[in-house]
């Protein structure tokens, strides 16, 4: 942690050090400017290279695999291949994956891909949350990048003008160093809060789905729930998972079978109705495997072995508009979808990625980075791609919630169509490993 006196003046404050924060901060930094971040979470949090230092050693252990994974597309490993933060997320537990196995539960359909008919070495990476977050905090210590834990944002100003530029004013709440773990024993004790006030150009939240930045900007949201939560575990099978993502649309809603690094440990994401979810996180351990074998019909063998089980309600959120001046959004703060296509982080390191070029040139024409019209260029880039998806998302749950028997049989028909169709799928893959479109400077192949 820096002293945080020390940042009273800087161009750009990141509010939220998750995985997207983290990656718009060190591309904001690698373009040169004064750049902070300010997040929640303890100090602890810093020291987690150090608690992952044997990851390696234990990739066989299934209690000590991160049950929130990130299927990893192309465009987001180019991302992090350019800022240098790629090399150790490989090097730690990062699986690729050569294949996809997408079926109806209820009835024939089923669509498959692989690497071999996208003429690409694999088809993304499925990597522990845990393990990115591990490899941006190594590179920031390594780019120097300030971080201040125990930071909770109490306030945030409209555009202040001085000396010629606007800037926000950012209040934060900060826990003592001093006072850290030492709990008052009398009414006069030191106070273990203590205010801080940041000043910088732009703010970016990115802060997640309940972002503080949003709501004190007044951002509306449009927002409903999907009618489902997801269950999240780490399971062990008694077949191999072959490098393949599985997923199975069942009846209550997807179930998805993501490969990691040992041959017969998943990670499952098991989207189903609120009811459901409540009883199968009630069911032992014995139980609910039986029950998620019975729910993945077995395709990789029994599920021998259950961990780090956790259940989350799903919602659809899309901010109404991204930025104010001196204000950008990005990533969760911004938009949440269903994870049915395990698109969620990717579509928020790409707004961090957009972000950082809009900036960047911004940057080399002297123009004010805080400046609104500035701001909605990256803006118009990213709202109609993260929109689209999003309304992807809904057709695809809609379309496979139960429906009549006529729309089960032409659903299905469909999915065999589709499945024969080499182009229209190549296209298909092409967007969801993001290498389709106008992209950013950042999700290019290797920039030197």
């Amino acid at each position: 942690m820096q002293n945080p006196t020390d940042y009273t003046a800087l161009d750009i404050i990141v509010v939220g050090a998750g995985m997207v924060g983290l990656t718009a901060a060190l591309a904001f930094k690698r373009d040169g400017f004064k750049v902070l971040v300010v997040d929640t979470r303890d100090d602890s949090f810093l020291t987690l290279p150090q608690q992952l230092s044997d990851l390696n050693q234990r990739q066989d252990d299934i209690n000590s695999y991160d049950n929130r994974v990130s299927a990893l597309t192309k465009a987001s490993e180019n991302i992090f291949e350019n800022l240098s933060i790629w090399h150790e997320i490989s090097q730690m537990r990062a699986n690729a994956y050569l294949k996809m196995r997408v079926w109806d539960g209820q009835g024939t359909g089923e669509v498959d891909f692989s690497s071999v008919q996208m003429h690409t070495k694999n088809l993304g990476h499925i990597v522990e949350n845990k393990v990115v977050l591990s490899a941006l905090l190594s590179r920031a210590t390594e780019q120097q990048l300030p971080i201040i834990c125990n930071a909770k944002v109490t306030d945030l100003s409209e555009p202040v003008l001085g000396n010629g530029e606007a800037y926000r004013l950012l209040s934060c709440e900060i826990k003592d160093p001093t006072q850290r773990g030492q709990p008052p024993v009398t009414n006069t004790a030191p106070k273990t809060q203590i205010v801080r006030q940041f000043k910088a150009t732009l703010i970016v939240g990115a802060d997640g789905a309940l972002s503080k930045i949003r709501q004190l900007s007044a951002i509306p949201l449009w927002q409903w729930d999907y009618g489902h939560h997801a269950i999240v575990a780490t399971v062990e099978t008694l077949e191999s998972h072959q490098q393949t993502a599985w997923q199975r649309f069942t009846e209550d809603g997807p179930l998805a079978f993501l490969p990691l690094a040992s041959d017969k440990l998943c990670s499952i994401v098991w989207s189903t109705s609120p009811a459901h979810a409540k009883a199968l996180m009630a069911m032992s351990d014995r139980h609910f495997k039986q029950a998620l074998s019975i729910g993945f019909e077995h395709r990789i063998g029994e599920v021998v072995g259950v961990a780090n089980r956790a259940a989350y309600p799903l919602s659809h959120r899309h901010a109404k508009y991204y930025v104010k001046s001196g204000l950008a959004l990005i990533g969760d703060a911004i938009h949440t979808i269903h994870p049915l296509a395990g698109q969620g982080v990717n579509l928020g390191l790409l707004d961090a990625a957009v972000l950082a070029d809009t900036l960047a040139n911004a940057k080399q024409r002297r123009q004010s980075i805080g400046s609104e019209a500035l701001l909605k260029q990256y803006q118009r880039l990213r709202y109609s791609d993260n929109l689209k998806m999003s309304a992807t998302m809904q057709a695809f749950k809609y379309l496979f919630d139960p429906q009549n028997a006529p729309l089960t049989i032409a659903r299905n028909l469909g999915m065999n169509l589709f499945n024969k169709s080499r182009p229209l799928k190549q296209h298909i893959m092409l967007q969801a490993m993001g290498l389709s479109g106008k992209m950013p400077e950042l999700a290019h192949k290797r920039i030197r």
